[in-house]
Protein backbone atom coordinates (compact mmCIF):
# COMPACT_ATOMS: atom_id res chain seq x y z
CA UNK A 1 0.00 0.00 0.00
CA UNK A 2 2.81 2.16 0.93
CA UNK A 3 3.96 1.49 -2.32
CA UNK A 4 0.94 2.66 -4.29
CA UNK A 5 0.89 5.66 -1.80
CA UNK A 6 4.44 7.17 -2.95
CA UNK A 7 3.61 6.05 -6.51
CA UNK A 8 0.69 8.36 -6.63
CA UNK A 9 2.16 11.00 -4.15
CA UNK A 10 5.78 11.08 -7.00
CA UNK A 11 2.69 11.51 -10.25
CA UNK A 12 0.77 14.10 -8.33
CA UNK A 13 3.69 16.06 -7.88
CA UNK A 14 4.89 15.59 -11.59
CA UNK A 15 1.27 16.67 -12.62
CA UNK A 16 1.29 19.87 -10.28
CA UNK A 17 5.42 20.93 -11.79
CA UNK A 18 4.34 20.54 -15.17
CA UNK A 19 0.25 22.77 -14.56
CA UNK A 20 2.93 25.40 -12.73
CA UNK A 21 5.67 25.35 -15.85
CA UNK A 22 2.30 25.61 -18.12
CA UNK A 23 1.19 28.60 -15.61
CA UNK A 24 4.17 30.11 -16.18
CA UNK A 25 4.50 30.00 -19.73
CA UNK A 26 0.89 32.05 -19.97
CA UNK A 27 2.97 34.75 -17.41
CA UNK A 28 6.08 34.95 -19.38
CA UNK A 29 3.17 35.78 -22.44
CA UNK A 30 2.21 38.31 -20.75
CA UNK A 31 5.26 40.06 -19.27
CA UNK A 32 6.45 39.69 -22.59
CA UNK A 33 3.57 41.51 -23.98
CA UNK A 34 3.41 44.03 -21.06
CA UNK A 35 6.84 44.29 -22.73
CA UNK A 36 5.93 45.65 -25.87
CA UNK A 37 2.85 47.68 -25.53
CA UNK A 38 4.78 50.30 -22.97
CA UNK A 39 7.11 51.80 -20.18
CA UNK A 40 10.89 53.40 -20.41
CA UNK A 41 13.52 51.91 -22.27
CA UNK A 42 13.71 49.38 -25.68
CA UNK A 43 11.81 46.01 -25.76
CA UNK A 44 14.48 44.49 -25.16
CA UNK A 45 15.41 45.95 -22.05
CA UNK A 46 12.25 46.08 -20.36
CA UNK A 47 11.79 42.33 -20.87
CA UNK A 48 15.44 41.61 -19.95
CA UNK A 49 14.37 43.37 -16.20
CA UNK A 50 11.24 41.52 -15.99
CA UNK A 51 12.84 38.21 -16.74
CA UNK A 52 15.66 38.91 -14.42
CA UNK A 53 13.77 40.29 -11.56
CA UNK A 54 13.61 36.84 -8.80
CA UNK A 55 10.38 36.75 -9.85
CA UNK A 56 10.70 36.31 -13.34
CA UNK A 57 13.39 34.17 -13.08
CA UNK A 58 11.34 31.79 -11.07
CA UNK A 59 8.41 31.63 -14.25
CA UNK A 60 11.73 30.52 -16.05
CA UNK A 61 12.96 28.06 -14.19
CA UNK A 62 9.57 26.48 -13.44
CA UNK A 63 9.90 26.03 -17.17
CA UNK A 64 13.15 25.02 -17.68
CA UNK A 65 12.38 22.05 -15.05
CA UNK A 66 9.73 21.13 -16.57
CA UNK A 67 10.77 21.01 -19.92
CA UNK A 68 14.89 21.06 -20.48
CA UNK A 69 16.03 21.17 -17.02
CA UNK A 70 19.67 20.63 -17.90
CA UNK A 71 20.29 22.90 -21.21
CA UNK A 72 23.50 23.43 -22.94
CA UNK A 73 23.70 26.35 -25.65
CA UNK A 74 26.98 26.84 -27.39
CA UNK A 75 27.11 30.47 -26.71
CA UNK A 76 28.96 31.98 -23.97
CA UNK A 77 27.27 33.89 -21.67
CA UNK A 78 30.46 35.22 -19.62
CA UNK A 79 33.33 36.79 -20.94
CA UNK A 80 35.45 37.77 -17.83
CA UNK A 81 35.93 34.44 -17.66
CA UNK A 82 37.68 31.88 -20.29
CA UNK A 83 34.56 29.36 -21.43
CA UNK A 84 33.54 27.45 -24.31
CA UNK A 85 29.68 27.78 -23.77
CA UNK A 86 26.85 28.16 -21.14
CA UNK A 87 25.15 24.62 -19.71
CA UNK A 88 21.92 25.65 -17.40
CA UNK A 89 21.05 23.20 -14.27
CA UNK A 90 18.21 23.52 -12.76
CA UNK A 91 17.03 20.77 -10.84
CA UNK A 92 17.45 20.62 -6.82
CA UNK A 93 19.37 16.94 -7.39
CA UNK A 94 21.40 18.48 -10.57
CA UNK A 95 22.84 21.34 -8.83
CA UNK A 96 23.90 19.65 -5.45
CA UNK A 97 25.76 17.73 -8.03
CA UNK A 98 27.50 19.50 -9.90
CA UNK A 99 28.52 21.72 -6.65
CA UNK A 100 29.48 18.58 -5.41
CA UNK A 101 32.14 17.51 -7.96
CA UNK A 102 34.70 19.96 -6.91
CA UNK A 103 37.25 17.69 -9.52
CA UNK A 104 34.74 18.30 -12.35
CA UNK A 105 32.91 21.42 -12.26
CA UNK A 106 35.99 24.08 -10.55
CA UNK A 107 35.68 27.71 -9.63
CA UNK A 108 36.79 30.24 -11.91
CA UNK A 109 38.16 33.60 -9.69
CA UNK A 110 41.77 32.61 -9.93
CA UNK A 111 42.86 34.99 -12.70
CA UNK A 112 40.44 37.94 -11.10
CA UNK A 113 41.84 36.92 -7.39
CA UNK A 114 45.27 37.27 -8.28
CA UNK A 115 44.62 40.52 -9.62
CA UNK A 116 43.03 41.93 -6.56
CA UNK A 117 46.32 40.48 -3.99
CA UNK A 118 49.12 41.78 -6.66
CA UNK A 119 50.00 38.16 -7.09
CA UNK A 120 48.43 35.52 -5.13
CA UNK A 121 45.58 33.32 -4.88
CA UNK A 122 42.90 33.34 -2.44
CA UNK A 123 41.29 29.81 -1.07
CA UNK A 124 37.80 30.71 -2.73
CA UNK A 125 39.44 30.73 -6.06
CA UNK A 126 41.50 27.24 -5.29
CA UNK A 127 40.78 23.61 -5.89
CA UNK A 128 41.01 21.02 -3.39
CA UNK A 129 44.26 21.22 -2.47
CA UNK A 130 47.36 21.68 0.19
CA UNK A 131 47.09 25.58 -0.43
CA UNK A 132 43.28 25.56 0.21
CA UNK A 133 43.50 23.22 3.09
CA UNK A 134 46.16 25.53 4.75
CA UNK A 135 44.53 28.68 4.21
CA UNK A 136 41.30 27.64 5.16
CA UNK A 137 42.38 26.38 8.42
CA UNK A 138 44.27 29.41 9.64
CA UNK A 139 41.41 31.44 8.74
CA UNK A 140 39.20 28.97 10.88
CA UNK A 141 41.69 29.28 13.75
CA UNK A 142 41.16 33.00 13.69
CA UNK A 143 37.33 33.31 13.00
CA UNK A 144 35.93 31.11 15.78
CA UNK A 145 32.41 29.63 15.53
CA UNK A 146 32.06 30.67 19.19
CA UNK A 147 32.55 34.10 18.30
CA UNK A 148 29.10 34.32 16.09
CA UNK A 149 27.37 34.28 19.29
CA UNK A 150 29.94 35.74 21.87
CA UNK A 151 30.99 38.94 19.92
CA UNK A 152 29.39 39.13 15.96
CA UNK A 153 25.59 38.61 17.09
CA UNK A 154 25.61 40.68 20.20
CA UNK A 155 27.76 43.38 18.61
CA UNK A 156 25.20 43.91 15.37
CA UNK A 157 22.11 43.81 17.50
CA UNK A 158 23.65 46.96 19.23
CA UNK A 159 24.77 48.41 16.13
CA UNK A 160 21.56 48.05 14.43
CA UNK A 161 19.56 49.33 16.77
CA UNK A 162 21.38 52.09 17.21
CA UNK A 163 21.31 53.02 13.89
CA UNK A 164 17.99 52.54 13.19
CA UNK A 165 17.12 54.91 16.66
CA UNK A 166 18.89 57.19 15.42
CA UNK A 167 16.17 57.94 12.74
CA UNK A 168 12.81 59.62 12.80
CA UNK A 169 10.12 57.11 11.11
CA UNK A 170 12.31 56.88 7.82
CA UNK A 171 14.97 55.05 6.77
CA UNK A 172 17.14 54.65 3.78
CA UNK A 173 18.43 51.01 4.46
CA UNK A 174 21.22 50.66 2.37
CA UNK A 175 23.04 53.74 3.24
CA UNK A 176 22.28 54.22 6.69
CA UNK A 177 22.13 50.81 8.17
CA UNK A 178 22.87 47.30 6.04
CA UNK A 179 26.25 48.74 4.62
CA UNK A 180 26.85 50.53 7.92
CA UNK A 181 26.57 47.71 10.39
CA UNK A 182 29.02 44.94 8.43
CA UNK A 183 31.51 47.31 7.61
CA UNK A 184 31.64 48.65 11.88
CA UNK A 185 31.64 44.63 11.99
CA UNK A 186 35.09 44.26 10.35
CA UNK A 187 36.28 47.19 12.03
CA UNK A 188 35.41 45.74 15.54
CA UNK A 189 36.11 41.73 14.27
CA UNK A 190 38.40 42.00 11.30
CA UNK A 191 40.71 45.03 13.23
CA UNK A 192 40.30 46.36 9.96
CA UNK A 193 38.06 49.91 9.85
CA UNK A 194 39.28 50.82 7.03
CA UNK A 195 40.64 55.06 7.03
CA UNK A 196 36.45 55.44 6.78
CA UNK A 197 33.89 53.53 6.94
CA UNK A 198 32.73 54.35 4.00
CA UNK A 199 36.19 54.17 2.32
CA UNK A 200 35.85 50.49 3.05
CA UNK A 201 32.14 49.80 2.05
CA UNK A 202 33.33 51.39 -1.56
CA UNK A 203 36.41 49.30 -1.99
CA UNK A 204 34.80 45.81 -1.27
CA UNK A 205 32.06 46.65 -2.85
CA UNK A 206 34.46 47.43 -6.04
CA UNK A 207 36.18 44.57 -6.05
CA UNK A 208 32.81 41.92 -5.22
CA UNK A 209 31.66 43.67 -8.46
CA UNK A 210 34.66 42.77 -10.32
CA UNK A 211 35.22 39.48 -9.10
CA UNK A 212 31.70 38.44 -9.20
CA UNK A 213 29.21 39.99 -10.49
CA UNK A 214 31.67 41.78 -14.16
CA UNK A 215 30.42 39.22 -16.34
CA UNK A 216 30.79 40.78 -19.26
CA UNK A 217 34.12 42.02 -18.28
CA UNK A 218 33.10 46.31 -18.42
CA UNK A 219 36.36 48.44 -18.77
CA UNK A 220 35.27 50.95 -16.43
CA UNK A 221 34.62 48.24 -14.03
CA UNK A 222 38.08 46.86 -14.60
CA UNK A 223 39.61 49.94 -14.14
CA UNK A 224 37.68 51.05 -10.79
CA UNK A 225 38.51 47.46 -9.48
CA UNK A 226 42.29 47.85 -9.66
CA UNK A 227 42.18 51.47 -8.15
CA UNK A 228 40.52 49.30 -5.49
CA UNK A 229 42.69 46.66 -4.98
CA UNK A 230 45.60 48.36 -4.87
CA UNK A 231 44.41 50.84 -2.74
CA UNK A 232 42.47 47.85 -0.74
CA UNK A 233 46.37 46.23 -0.55
CA UNK A 234 48.04 49.43 0.90
CA UNK A 235 45.62 49.87 3.78
CA UNK A 236 45.99 46.71 5.44
CA UNK A 237 50.03 46.42 4.49
CA UNK A 238 49.85 49.40 6.85
CA UNK A 239 47.34 48.29 9.22
CA UNK A 240 49.24 45.36 9.45
CA UNK A 241 52.88 46.63 10.02
CA UNK A 242 51.44 49.56 12.81
CA UNK A 243 49.56 46.12 14.71
CA UNK A 244 52.98 44.34 14.74
CA UNK A 245 54.90 47.43 15.61
CA UNK A 246 52.84 48.78 18.10
CA UNK A 247 53.19 45.01 19.71
CA UNK A 248 49.55 45.61 20.90
CA UNK A 249 47.55 42.38 21.71
CA UNK A 250 43.81 42.62 20.57
CA UNK A 251 41.63 39.64 19.90
CA UNK A 252 40.34 39.94 16.70
CA UNK A 253 40.77 38.27 13.64
CA UNK A 254 44.22 40.43 12.95
CA UNK A 255 45.83 39.77 16.44
CA UNK A 256 44.58 36.36 15.98
CA UNK A 257 46.56 36.18 12.62
CA UNK A 258 49.80 37.56 14.20
CA UNK A 259 49.40 35.55 17.14
CA UNK A 260 49.48 32.33 14.65
CA UNK A 261 52.38 34.23 13.06
CA UNK A 262 54.01 34.35 15.64
CA UNK A 263 54.14 30.65 16.26
CA UNK A 264 55.25 29.81 13.36
CA UNK A 265 51.70 29.01 11.34
CA UNK A 266 52.49 28.16 7.65
CA UNK A 267 51.15 30.72 5.61
CA UNK A 268 50.70 33.39 8.61
CA UNK A 269 53.01 35.44 6.59
CA UNK A 270 52.55 39.38 6.27
CA UNK A 271 50.96 39.01 2.90
CA UNK A 272 49.20 35.62 3.43
CA UNK A 273 47.44 37.30 6.20
CA UNK A 274 46.65 40.20 4.12
CA UNK A 275 45.58 38.33 1.15
CA UNK A 276 43.49 36.04 3.36
CA UNK A 277 41.62 39.54 4.70
CA UNK A 278 41.18 40.98 1.69
CA UNK A 279 39.38 37.65 0.66
CA UNK A 280 37.20 37.46 3.32
CA UNK A 281 36.33 41.57 3.54
CA UNK A 282 35.32 41.74 0.22
CA UNK A 283 32.22 39.11 0.82
CA UNK A 284 31.61 40.46 4.23
CA UNK A 285 29.70 43.85 3.65
CA UNK A 286 28.17 44.53 -0.09
CA UNK A 287 26.89 40.84 -0.36
CA UNK A 288 25.51 40.94 3.69
CA UNK A 289 23.73 44.19 2.68
CA UNK A 290 22.40 43.17 -0.61
CA UNK A 291 20.37 40.27 1.32
CA UNK A 292 19.16 42.03 4.06
CA UNK A 293 17.20 44.74 1.38
CA UNK A 294 15.94 42.19 -0.99
CA UNK A 295 14.73 40.22 2.31
CA UNK A 296 13.42 43.33 3.56
CA UNK A 297 11.69 43.79 -0.08
CA UNK A 298 10.49 40.49 -0.17
CA UNK A 299 8.96 40.24 3.40
CA UNK A 300 7.41 43.94 2.18
CA UNK A 301 5.62 42.69 -0.75
CA UNK A 302 4.08 39.99 1.46
CA UNK A 303 1.71 42.08 3.87
CA UNK A 304 1.57 38.04 6.10
CA UNK A 305 4.96 37.33 6.22
CA UNK A 306 5.79 40.96 6.77
CA UNK A 307 3.35 40.94 9.68
CA UNK A 308 5.02 37.85 11.13
CA UNK A 309 8.59 39.34 11.24
CA UNK A 310 7.42 42.35 12.77
CA UNK A 311 6.10 40.42 15.47
CA UNK A 312 8.87 37.67 15.99
CA UNK A 313 10.81 40.90 16.52
CA UNK A 314 8.99 42.81 18.87
CA UNK A 315 8.55 39.26 20.97
CA UNK A 316 12.58 39.65 20.93
CA UNK A 317 12.32 36.08 19.23
CA UNK A 318 15.76 36.22 16.94
CA UNK A 319 15.54 32.15 15.44
CA UNK A 320 11.45 33.36 14.22
CA UNK A 321 13.16 36.85 12.73
CA UNK A 322 15.50 34.63 11.19
CA UNK A 323 13.19 31.98 9.84
CA UNK A 324 11.24 34.83 7.93
CA UNK A 325 14.21 36.58 6.62
CA UNK A 326 15.62 33.37 5.18
CA UNK A 327 12.21 31.88 3.72
CA UNK A 328 12.34 35.99 1.96
CA UNK A 329 15.82 35.21 0.80
CA UNK A 330 14.74 31.94 -0.72
CA UNK A 331 12.42 34.36 -2.79
CA UNK A 332 15.18 36.73 -3.71
CA UNK A 333 18.44 35.16 -2.92
CA UNK A 334 21.73 37.26 -3.52
CA UNK A 335 23.06 35.09 -6.05
CA UNK A 336 20.06 33.09 -8.05
CA UNK A 337 22.87 30.96 -9.87
CA UNK A 338 26.34 29.48 -8.84
CA UNK A 339 28.81 29.42 -11.90
CA UNK A 340 31.32 26.38 -12.61
CA UNK A 341 33.44 25.76 -15.32
CA UNK A 342 33.82 21.81 -16.51
CA UNK A 343 37.34 20.88 -16.27
CA UNK A 344 36.57 17.84 -18.63
CA UNK A 345 33.80 16.36 -21.08
CA UNK A 346 31.44 14.45 -18.46
CA UNK A 347 27.72 13.90 -17.62
CA UNK A 348 25.48 14.65 -15.07
CA UNK A 349 22.07 13.50 -14.01
CA UNK A 350 23.43 10.40 -15.38
CA UNK A 351 20.92 7.23 -15.61
CA UNK A 352 18.06 9.07 -15.53
CA UNK A 353 15.83 10.67 -18.47
CA UNK A 354 17.19 14.00 -18.07
CA UNK A 355 21.22 12.73 -18.16
CA UNK A 356 23.21 15.74 -20.01
CA UNK A 357 26.98 15.62 -21.39
CA UNK A 358 28.51 18.55 -20.30
CA UNK A 359 31.11 19.78 -22.86
CA UNK A 360 34.84 20.52 -21.59
CA UNK A 361 35.06 24.32 -20.76
CA UNK A 362 31.17 24.92 -20.46
CA UNK A 363 30.32 27.47 -18.13
CA UNK A 364 27.60 25.75 -15.89
CA UNK A 365 24.81 27.55 -14.08
CA UNK A 366 23.68 25.78 -11.38
CA UNK A 367 20.73 27.64 -10.53
CA UNK A 368 19.89 27.59 -6.92
CA UNK A 369 17.36 29.86 -7.23
CA UNK A 370 15.64 27.04 -9.08
CA UNK A 371 16.95 24.34 -7.03
CA UNK A 372 15.21 25.98 -3.87
CA UNK A 373 11.36 25.88 -6.19
CA UNK A 374 12.04 22.34 -7.57
CA UNK A 375 8.53 20.16 -6.02
CA UNK A 376 10.69 17.48 -6.37
CA UNK A 377 12.73 18.06 -3.31
CA UNK A 378 11.60 20.98 -2.12
CA UNK A 379 7.66 20.52 -0.38
CA UNK A 380 5.40 23.00 -1.64
CA UNK A 381 7.55 25.49 -2.91
CA UNK A 382 5.35 28.21 -3.89
CA UNK A 383 4.12 28.85 -0.55
CA UNK A 384 5.84 31.25 2.12
CA UNK A 385 6.85 28.40 5.00
CA UNK A 386 8.84 29.41 8.18
CA UNK A 387 9.28 25.70 9.37
CA UNK A 388 11.47 24.52 6.94
CA UNK A 389 14.70 22.24 7.55
CA UNK A 390 17.40 24.29 6.64
CA UNK A 391 18.51 22.12 3.88
CA UNK A 392 15.95 23.21 1.95
CA UNK A 393 17.96 26.79 1.49
CA UNK A 394 20.81 27.40 -0.89
CA UNK A 395 21.86 30.55 -0.31
CA UNK A 396 25.61 30.66 0.20
CA UNK A 397 26.69 28.08 -2.31
CA UNK A 398 27.30 24.04 -0.95
CA UNK A 399 30.73 21.68 -1.04
CA UNK A 400 33.90 22.67 -0.53
CA UNK A 401 32.89 26.07 -1.78
CA UNK A 402 30.21 27.07 0.51
CA UNK A 403 30.25 31.02 1.50
CA UNK A 404 33.05 31.15 4.36
CA UNK A 405 30.81 33.55 6.30
CA UNK A 406 27.86 31.17 6.38
CA UNK A 407 27.24 31.19 9.91
CA UNK A 408 28.04 34.31 9.98
CA UNK A 409 25.25 35.52 7.85
CA UNK A 410 22.93 33.43 10.11
CA UNK A 411 22.91 35.69 12.25
CA UNK A 412 23.89 38.87 11.04
CA UNK A 413 21.59 39.41 8.67
CA UNK A 414 18.74 38.86 10.98
CA UNK A 415 20.43 41.18 13.31
CA UNK A 416 20.30 44.00 10.92
CA UNK A 417 16.78 44.26 10.15
CA UNK A 418 15.51 43.42 13.55
CA UNK A 419 15.31 46.61 14.71
CA UNK A 420 13.18 48.05 11.33
CA UNK A 421 10.76 44.78 11.61
CA UNK A 422 10.24 45.65 15.15
CA UNK A 423 9.08 49.26 14.48
CA UNK A 424 5.11 49.72 13.90
CA UNK A 425 4.05 50.46 11.05
CA UNK A 426 6.76 49.30 8.62
CA UNK A 427 5.91 50.06 4.78
CA UNK A 428 7.88 51.46 1.65
CA UNK A 429 8.23 54.70 0.84
CA UNK A 430 5.59 56.42 -1.11
CA UNK A 431 6.84 56.00 -4.57
CA UNK A 432 10.38 54.85 -6.57
CA UNK A 433 11.81 55.70 -3.16
CA UNK A 434 10.07 53.15 -1.22
CA UNK A 435 11.72 50.38 -4.08
CA UNK A 436 15.54 49.11 -4.36
CA UNK A 437 17.32 51.52 -6.74
CA UNK A 438 20.62 49.52 -7.67
CA UNK A 439 21.81 53.21 -9.29
CA UNK A 440 23.13 51.34 -12.09
CA UNK A 441 25.02 48.41 -9.63
CA UNK A 442 24.45 45.12 -9.09
CA UNK A 443 23.81 46.32 -5.39
CA UNK A 444 20.95 47.83 -3.39
CA UNK A 445 22.23 51.67 -3.30
CA UNK A 446 18.83 53.28 -1.88
CA UNK A 447 15.51 51.79 -0.48
CA UNK A 448 13.57 54.09 1.73
CA UNK A 449 11.20 52.74 3.97
CA UNK A 450 8.94 53.94 6.74
CA UNK A 451 7.30 53.27 10.57
CA UNK A 452 5.72 55.01 12.61
CA UNK A 453 7.37 57.06 14.36
CA UNK A 454 5.32 58.27 17.39
CA UNK A 455 5.83 54.57 19.08
CA UNK A 456 9.29 54.30 18.22
CA UNK A 457 11.14 52.66 20.94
Amino acid sequence: MSVLTNLFRALAVRVSALATALTALARLAGIAIRALTGGQGTFGSRLAAALLAPGGQVLVFSVLRVFRPNLVIGRSLIKAYENTGTAIVTRHADVQEVLAREADFAVVYEPRMRMITGGSNFFLGMADTPDYTRDVSLMRLAMRREDVSTLVAPFAAAQAERLVAGKDGRIDVPQALSLRVPAKLVGRYFGTPGPTERAMIDWTTTLFWYLFLDLNAAPAVGLRAREAAAALRAYLDETIQARKASEEKHDDVLGRCLALQASGTPGADDTGIRDNLIGLLIGAVPTTSKAACQALDALLDRPEALAGAMAAARADDDAGVAAYVFEALRFAPVNPVIYRRALRETVIARSTLRACTIPEGTMVFAANLSAMFDPLAIEAPDAFRTDRPWEDYILWGEGLHTCFGAHVNRVLIPAILKPLLARPGLRRAAGPLGRIDTGGTPFPVHFVVAYDAEENR
